[in-house]
């Protein structure tokens, strides 16, 4: 879809919405969408050099994405462009060279000042960005949950490990489902785990079974010996593990687990 409307955008010399909607195919793992993407700077550049901050931001994140370093200098002078041009993903995408280093002297300072500036601007991302930079941990605690309500997903598990760090337990334990239920495998594993050893809540085997399967069906096998071994541990009974694998969306792992706990106490 985004390669047929960056293609259409192309053919109507609408450049910036071409590089945009190539730069989002890429995202989504195209490889023609990157190949189109790093061709689309070449009708880029006019547009940046004259002026057009949309374009001087695209070219930036263009040229850090898909090319080597040795255009880390173009990307911090489109960036650098576009930020003081006053646009908030120009001010965004320029601190976070500035927190890197990348192509320029690293400056976490001025960093937090243009993430501040580009989330006042509604940038979601550099509020995401400025909850990490600031010091305040008051601060940093509601910057990470603006962001994840307005769905920045890694917010929601960032804010739940610094509530844990808190001992605010049950509130972490509801971020790590937030984000487990929005897809982050790594707050799946959290989710599974505070709901095995009763962090945060009363011990859940189904629910803590629920989340090891999630996360297998999202592709990673972390979790799916956590599952066996609880099974075969007698941590659930087979109605327990039939409503873990319905809750997980597949009913049919149910089998397995039974079939291992059915082999309970073998070597």
């Amino acid at each position: 879809m985004h390669l047929d409307e960056g293609r259409r955008a192309a053919k109507d010399e609408d450049w910036v919405a071409a590089g945009n909607a190539f730069v989002q195919a890429a995202k989504q793992g195209s490889a023609e969408g990157a190949r189109l993407a790093t061709q689309v700077t070449v009708e880029l550049l006019p547009l940046a050099d004259g002026g057009s901050a949309d374009a001087a931001v695209l070219l930036a994140g263009i040229y850090l994405e898909y090319f080597n370093e040795s255009a880390l200098p173009r990307a911090v002078h489109y960036a650098r462009a576009a930020a003081e041009a006053g646009l908030p993903a120009g001010q965004r995408i320029y601190g976070h060279m500035l927190v890197r280093g990348l192509g320029i002297k690293p400056d976490r300072t001025r960093a937090a000042e243009l993430f501040r500036a580009a989330a006042e601007g509604g940038d979601t991302y550099a509020i995401f960005n400025l909850a990490q930079l600031t010091i305040d941990p008051t601060e940093s605690l509601r910057l990470l949950e603006t962001a994840a309500r307005k769905g920045i997903v890694a917010a929601g598990a960032i804010l739940a490990d610094r509530l844990s760090a808190l001992d605010r337990d049950e509130e972490a334990l509801g971020w790590y489902v937030w984000a487990a239920e929005r897809g982050l495998t790594g707050a799946m594993k959290a989710a599974a785990c505070w709901y095995r050893d009763g962090l945060g809540t009363t011990p859940d085997p189904v629910q803590a079974v629920r989340w090891f399967l999630v996360m297998l069906a999202h592709g990673d096998g972390d979790g799916i010996h956590e599952a066996i071994q609880m099974a075969k541990a007698g941590a659930l009974d087979e109605a327990q593990i039939r409503e873990a694998a319905r809750l997980s969306g597949d009913p049919g792992t149910a089998d397995a687990l039974i079939g291992a706990a059915s082999g309970r106490g073998r070597t």
